[in-house]
Order: C-alpha cells, then structure tokens, then sequence
C-alpha cells in the first residue's frame, strides 16, 4: 500500500479546511477551532502548498471553493466522521460522553414532537444538550456547513437528494373553521376550494402540501391570509369564515378552543409523513446515530398514542 503522501502530510490541516469551507470565513472558521485568526491564515496557506491549488477564493461575500476545493469538501464530509468514529470507538454511551446537538424544527413538530423528545431524553441531561431552533429558508445551508445537526419537517418533496432522510411518524390533515361556521363535519372538495383558506408558509417562496396536492389535480385555493405558523392560522379563524389546513395532531392540541371546531378535509388532501433530515457526514457518528435512534424512538411514541 503506497501511502508516501499521507506520511508527509499534516491531516489536522484538514480539519482546518472543513472548517474554512463551512464557515467561508476565516474569522468564523478561527473562533471555532480556537485558533488566532493569522495561524488560520497559515495553515490555509500550507493547504494550498499541499494541494498545489487556492482552494479556497476570497469574495466579497465570503471564501469559495476552487473545483478541487469542491471535491476535497465532499470526500472530507465522509472520510472525516469516519476517522474520527475510529479514534474515538465505535459507540456513544451519553452517560459517560458529552454531547450538544442543534436541531431545526417546524411549528408542527416544535409542539408535537419536541416535548416526548424531551422526556426520552431527560435521563441524559447532564452531558447531552439539544438546542431546538426554528426551521428557516438557510436551513440545509446550515447542515451544509456544520452549523446544525438535525432537521425536522414534512416531506413536502423540498428536501435536496444530498440528504439522508428517515420517516419518523406520519399524520394526517384536518381543516380548523370557526365553531359558527355551517361548515358540515366532512368538507367536500368543491366546498374545499369555495372558501377562503388560511395559509401556511414556513418556508419562502414554496408550495405547500395542500397546494401540491391541489396543484396535481389542476385546482388552486384562495389564501386571504398566510402566517408562517400552523397555530397562528389557527387561531386565525376565530369569528371568521376562513379555513385552516393543518395537521390533526396539532389541532387535537388547541381542539379545547369554544371558538373552533374540527372538520375533516376532502379525500384529495391525503396524510402525509413526517422526516429527520441530516447531512451524509453526519451518518456514521456515533453521537448523532445515538441522536437519531431517540428521534426515531420518540417518533414510534407519538405514533402509538390515540389521535
């Protein structure tokens, strides 16, 4: 086995890359590796001699990978958590090791899924800690460049084919009108697309389920309203003739309001599934197959309790 290279080469100056093309900033990339900002310089400087390419181009808006620094940047993605698995062992036992773990969720699952989660891992709250934050447009930019660990949300067909994805729970649709509304205990798809909607988008500038499924079949609601929560339209109907379209398990959570009811949507808006998304590098850590062996086990909880 020739391995002439690697014997002359300094691998922590790959760490230091990763870091670089994640963070496309030499200031980021410093403070998170607890390094001075010229010995970063340095070290960018030995990896361009080592590679005999920039790899990295300054922009004006941040550092850019050169074609070869492109390449390095994904095999790194996968070769490093590999080698790092190696030196460290196998597994991950989170009453003897540390962990942090940045997730992104949706208004849905920050209120359905979140709160089991928290109780699977409560025994573990003296070295594991799980920052929940709300899912946002730069989200897979995030898990792009290590910023999170973890995505939460529908399979709304917006997910990019580079990401590992793994069904969690599935749920269903339901529709939220005002408890005055003459609005029958099952709404037909003509009285579906006659009433005014209340929109949901959580992500810009994307379809949603509901207008998928409309889409597909040639047909378009009119929203009068969007509001980028699911509880925000819901509330939204109150003393109003508007309909909300969100998920069953959600609503069953506000279905104590006297100001809303429940009905059941048109056969066309079909249940759906729910994911955990995260990048390839991640895969094989062992903390984050830990983190996603209690998502899913929280996922199967909530699937066995009576909707």
């Amino acid at each position: 086995m020739r391995i002439t290279q690697l014997r002359q080469a300094d691998l922590n100056l790959l760490v230091v890359f990763t870091a670089l093309a994640e963070e496309r900033s030499v200031s980021r990339a410093a403070s998170r590796l607890f390094l001075s900002q010229p010995a970063l310089s340095r070290a960018l400087q030995r990896l361009r001699d080592m590679f005999h390419d920039d790899l990295l181009i300054r922009t004006p808006t941040g550092y850019e990978p050169t074609p070869r620094g492109e390449r390095l940047q994904q095999e790194l993605s996968v070769m490093l958590p590999r080698l790092d698995r190696l030196l460290s062992g196998a597994t991950f036992d989170p009453a003897d090791e540390d962990a942090a773990f940045r997730i992104a969720v949706s208004d849905n699952a920050s209120q359905v899924l979140c709160p089991l989660f928290c109780q699977m891992v409560l025994p573990y709250a003296e070295r594991v800690s799980c920052q929940f934050v709300a899912l946002h447009d730069g989200t897979f930019e995030a898990m792009e460049r290590g910023r999170l660990d973890l995505a939460l949300n529908a399979d709304d067909g917006h997910t990019p084919d580079r990401f590992h994805r793994e069904v969690i729970y599935e749920d269903e649709f339901v529709c939220v009108v005002a408890r005055a509304s003459r609005s029958s205990r099952k709404l037909t798809l003509k009285q579906y697309l006659a009433g005014l909607h209340v929109g949901v988008g959580v992500l810009t500038g994307r379809q949603t389920i509901p207008e998928q499924r409309l889409a597909s079949l040639g047909k378009k609601r009119k929203c009068a309203v969007e509001v980028p929560y699911f509880t925000a339209a819901i509330r939204c109907v109150r003393g109003t003739n508007l309909i909300a379209t969100v998920p069953k398990r959600l609503a069953e959570l506000e279905r104590h309001d006297p100001a809303i009811k429940l009905v059941q949507p048109p056969a066309e808006m079909q249940g759906f599934r729910y994911l955990m998304i995260w990048h390839p590098r991640l895969h094989s850590d062992a903390a984050h197959v830990w983190l996603r062996s209690m998502m899913a086990a929280t996922g199967k909880k909530l699937s066995g309790l009576t909707v």
